[in-house]
């Protein structure tokens, strides 16, 4: 949601495609802040991340009272037109773009052997 409080009724990323860049952005990151951040509720976030931990995206270890996630770079989209995208495309361009600033990467084609 932008500062001025509005809400488009559609975006580009899924759900479940946010969830997966807060974890790669924090692995160590909590439920509630996942939810939080995308603008979900608790239960939504947990849903997702058993739905990304049944398929193989990520895993869980449990570190004293918290969860500590890892993600399987090497797993692919599931839709049939990106499938032979590795999920290390959709993390690399939004967790570089947290510590790049106002510089921009390569083009992706060039990063992943696409052109």
């Amino acid at each position: 949601m932008d500062p001025d409080g509005y809400r488009p009724s559609w975006t580009f990323l899924t759900h479940h495609a946010r969830v997966l860049v807060e974890v790669a952005r924090d692995p160590e990151i909590r439920v509630r802040d996942i939810a939080a951040t995308i603008g979900i509720t608790e239960r939504a976030a947990h849903r997702i991340l058993n739905d990304l931990h049944e398929d193989g995206y990520l895993t869980r270890t449990r570190v004293g009272r918290r969860n500590h996630y890892g993600l399987n770079m090497d797993k692919h989209f599931r839709y049939p037109t990106e499938a032979d995208l590795p999920i290390q495309v959709l993390v690399d361009m939004f967790t570089e773009r947290d510590t790049l600033g106002d510089s921009l990467p390569e083009p992706i084609d060039s990063l992943y052997g696409l052109s």
